[in-house]
Formats: structure tokens, sequence, C-alpha cells
């Protein structure tokens, strides 16, 4: 089911028809509880991971002598951080409490936020980013996988849409953040700015962390008995697989001999390589460089400027999950969202434009970012029926996206080459129409899969159909009294 069922097409609710009032009550508990609190985490882990980029324009450059591609590599060896942490998170999710792994990477990333706030060196800077990715790995499956583990598939991407816009307002307020330290922070204590954004950052993320321990619900295997009692766990299994949800399961080597083996699983990992890839622009701090090169502002102002494209981007993630729910469904929000960042990089890649052209482009860039939450909901409504593959895709997905899109800057978006990166750019423009051709393609398949399924159970009919007729028909030879 792609959007909310209801008798009439137009007609746009939040619950759906088939909704009892018991489960209303219990819908209502979680998104007061859970969808809150992964939109304040998010815009947290968004903070701490899109800080550097504020740093690093905010005078880290100057300070510790940065002039090279010392940017692009920590963006990179972040990546590695994500991809070799994500390794252990493909079990876990089906081992361990929610509520314990997703606080746990919540505190120890505040941590190494912390810490670099007394870097001196390349070296310094390198090890602590690669720990706050390593500890960030998880976070983003591991909400995914929750969501899915509560909601179902028409109501899983409003309140993914939600949770993303944290997204957004991370990138809007580290920049704001940003600027504040800039402005009313250097040289307090004999420190710059820049420092005092990492210390910031920890003092907004260790009480969150703390926060997850009794607002995440765990999942129905594992469930957090502090914030749901025994009725409501009855409710949320029973409205889950009426829905064709299956809500216990371990991951096992076999679950995943058997998802490498699907056309759908390679197609989606191809479609989150592509989406992670044609937004790559953005978080190699390309709008914050395009920014200082006019050489018109101060730090104070560049961040602030900063701030346009992901405040929008919130507008955006809500309009194309909302839309994705009520009225389109998945495919063509990702499609349309893709579509839009399309033309922004194809401006990009001109470059050649009125300025104004380039302010279009660059503060509404996160459309780039809109489909990702609809993406991975969609994700979560097609494997509904395996904990075990859905735990292993949603990790996969993002470990191999990650790591595709970690070392591609290293080619595309040399620090040295911004603010025009001439193969940036077009090589996120080519990734952009990717996704708007693999999404139709995984759709017209998935549509596909369903109809043989149907034919092939119709066919099953049939045979028990004719079977019970020939036992009737045996009877009566036998007994023709009856």
């Amino acid at each position: 089911m792609s959007t909310v069922p209801r008798k009439t097409w137009y007609k746009i609710q939040w619950y759906s028809d088939d909704d009892t009032p018991e489960e209303r009550k219990f819908i209502l508990k979680l998104d007061t509880f859970l969808v809150p609190y992964l939109l304040v985490a998010y815009w947290i882990k968004h903070i701490d991971q899109a800080n550097l980029s504020n740093a690093y324009v905010g005078g880290m450059k100057e300070e510790l002598g940065f002039y090279g591609n010392e940017l692009v590599t920590f963006n990179t060896l972040f990546s590695v951080g994500v991809v070799v942490g994500q390794i252990p998170f493909v079990f876990l999710f089906t081992y361990l409490p929610m509520y314990w792994i997703i606080p746990g990477m919540d505190i120890a990333w505040g941590v190494f936020t912390l810490l670099q706030y007394r870097a001196q060196s390349f070296a310094e800077v390198a090890t602590y980013r690669f720990f706050v990715g390593f500890f960030e790995a998880g976070f983003f499956p591991a909400v995914h996988y929750v969501l899915g583990s509560w909601y179902r598939g028409h109501e899983i991407n409003r309140r993914g849409g939600l949770f993303y816009s944290g997204y957004g307002l991370g990138s809007m307020t580290s920049s704001l953040i940003a600027s504040a330290a800039s402005a009313r922070l250097e040289g307090v204590h004999g420190m710059a700015g820049w420092r005092w954004l990492y210390i910031i950052c920890f003092a907004m993320t260790i009480p969150v962390g703390i926060l997850g321990y009794f607002f995440i619900p765990g999942t129905l295997a594992r469930p957090n008995r502090i914030l749901l009692n025994e009725e409501e766990l009855a409710i949320a299994r029973k409205r889950l697989e009426r829905d064709g949800h299956e809500v216990g399961g371990k991951l096992k080597f076999h679950h995943i001999r058997h998802t490498v083996k699907t056309p759908r699983f390679w197609t989606v990992v191809l479609i989150d390589i592509l989406w992670k890839s044609a937004g790559a622009y953005k978080t190699q701090g390309a709008y914050l460089l395009w920014i200082k090169s006019l050489n018109r502002y101060s730090n104070a102002r560049v961040n602030e400027l900063g701030s346009i494209a992901p405040g929008l981007g919130i507008a955006w993630a809500l309009i194309a999950c909302f839309a994705s729910d009520l009225l389109i469904g998945p495919v063509w929000a990702i499609s349309f969202s893709s579509l839009w960042n399309t033309v922004c990089c194809l401006i990009l890649t001109i470059w050649n434009v009125p300025e104004s052209a380039k302010w279009f482009a660059f503060t509404t860039s996160f459309w780039a970012n809109a489909m990702s939450a609809v993406f991975h909901g969609w994700v979560n409504a097609l494997l509904r029926d395996s904990p075990e593959e859905r735990a292993f895709t949603l990790v996969t997905i993002n470990t191999l996206a990650e790591a595709f899109s970690g070392f591609i800057p290293l080619a595309v978006f040399k620090t040295v080459e911004s603010p025009t990166f001439p193969k940036g750019y077009p090589f996120c423009l080519a990734c952009a129409i990717g996704v708007i051709i693999f999404t139709i393609a995984l759709s017209r398949y998935e549509k596909q899969t369903i109809k043989e399924r149907a034919t092939i159970g119709e066919s099953g009919s049939n045979i028990e159909t004719g079977s019970e007729r020939d036992r009737e028909q045996v009877a009566v030879s036998i007994n023709p009294k009856k």
C-alpha cells in the first residue's frame, strides 16, 4: 500500500479507515514520543556531522594551515568510519534492544565531537572525524529499522519526513551556532570561535543520548517496557500482522545469501548509491566554499548565509514525505525530488550562468535529500515480511553508499578545484538522472513480481479446488446414497 487507505482518493487524512480507536490511540502515543525524539536526535547528529565545514570556513583553515585538500580528506575519513562502523550493526539490530544501541552511539559520537576542540594538527582532526563517523554509522539505518518495526507502509514516510527534517535543521543551526561562536566567543579563554563550536555541540548531544533510553520503543521483538505496556504491544502486533509484517527473527547467514541473490536488493543498493552521490556537492561544502569565494562576507556572515539551503530543505523533505503517504506514493515523490536536483546540478555544471541562478541552485539543492526518508520508508515497506532481510538491507545499502560516496569526492570534489568543481557537478547530474531511471525500473519490477505471485496463487487455488472436487466424486462413487 503506497498511500493511506481511504474511501475517496482526494480525501486527505492522518489515519486510515481500518484503524480502530485503540490503534489510533497507540499511533498517537508513538507519534508523541518517538517521532519528536528522532527529529531532535537527527538534528543533533547532523550538527555534529556538519560542524566540520562550518569550522573550516570559520577559522580552522587559517589557524591550522589547511590550504590543500584537507577538507575533502576529512570527509572521506568520516565516510570510512561510517563504513567500518556499520559492519557490526548488520547483526546487532536483531540481537540487541534498539533503545540501547541508538543512545549508546549518540553518547559515543558526542565524546569524539568534543575532542575536536583541542585539535592542533591534521592527524588529530582526521582521527576524531573517523571515530565520529564510526559511532554515527548505524544511526540512520537503525532509526529506519525502528520506524519500520512499528509503522505500516502508508504511515512510515510522514514520520520519516519529520525525522529527516532534523537533517536540514542540523545543517541550518550548525551554521547559525558557528556564526554565533565566531562572533561572540572568538578569543574567550584564549580559544578561537570554531573550537567553541565543538564544545557547544557536545553539551547538546549528551542529554539527547540519555533521553533515548526512555523515548525509543525498541522493536516488538525487544520492546522498551518503560514506554509500552502489554496491551499496547498486543495492539501493535495485531495491526502489523494484519498488514503482512513479520515482527520477530534473528539475522543468520542464510538470510544474507538469500537477500543478495535477488534483483531487488541490488537495485535498491544502486538507487541508494546514486542518491547519495547525487547530493555529494552538499556534503563537500560546495555552497559555503562558493559564498566564501565571493570575498564579500565575514566568516560569521558566510555561516549565516549557509543556513538558507538546509532551512528550505526542511520544507522540501516534509512536502515529499507527506505527498508520498497522502497523495502520489513513493515512486513519484522520489522521482520529483531527484528531478529538481537534476535541474540544480545542470545549472552548476554549466556554471557560467547569472549569479542569481547559482543562488537558486544552491539554496534549493536540498531537494536532493528530500527523497531519502521516502526511499528508506519504501524499502521498509517492500521488506516488511522479513525483519532479517530488512535489517541487512537497510544497513548494507547505507554502508555501500557511504563507501562509494566517501571515495569518489577525492577524485571529483578536490578542495583546490572549488568552487567550480568541473568534474563534481557533472558527476552529480548523471547520478540524479540515474536515480529517476532505476526508481521507475524497481517499481515496475515490484508490480510484475506481485502479478506473478497472484497468478501462482490463483493456480494453486484452482489445483486445490480441483482436488477437493475429485475427492467429492470419489466419495459419491463409494457411497452413492450420500
